[in-house]
């Protein structure tokens, strides 16, 4: 499925993202993030062995929103799955994420022995607002 132009162009900027996982119970787990793409997949970045990331393991499948900071009520929802999880770039792409989103360097709040981890998002439907 093809990104929006809209959607590509928001993930290009840092834009307010909230990712939905399903916990083992069942019930919903949230988390806001950074986001980027690839161009054609949603790529998140966080730390191996992060609940998320213990999640789409046991079940890839996941809700993001993607909001435009300057307007959150105009907005992207994208239902799909984790096809990926990889540790390749995954420290690299932290820092094009924190100069996007601070302006500077990763501060690297969870210490440098951090294996951050790169998750592809394969969106299967996308809606819009506003």
């Amino acid at each position: 499925m093809d990104l929006p132009d809209e959607l590509r162009t928001l993930l290009d900027r840092p834009s307010i993202c909230y990712v939905a996982t399903t916990m083992p119970d069942g019930s919903p787990q949230l988390t806001q993030t950074w986001v980027d793409t690839d161009g054609r997949n949603l790529l998140i970045n966080t730390v191996q062995g992060y609940q998320k990331v213990r999640n789409v393991d046991r079940d890839p499948r996941v809700a993001v929103t993607v909001a435009d900071a300057a307007d959150p009520s105009r907005y992207f929802t994208v239902r799909g799955r984790v096809v990926g999880v990889t540790a390749d770039g995954g420290a690299e792409h932290i820092e094009k994420l924190s100069r996007r989103y601070t302006g500077g360097p990763y501060p690297w709040w969870g210490g440098r022995d951090q294996v951050r981890v790169i998750m592809t998002i394969e969106p299967d439907r996308i809606g819009s607002m506003g």
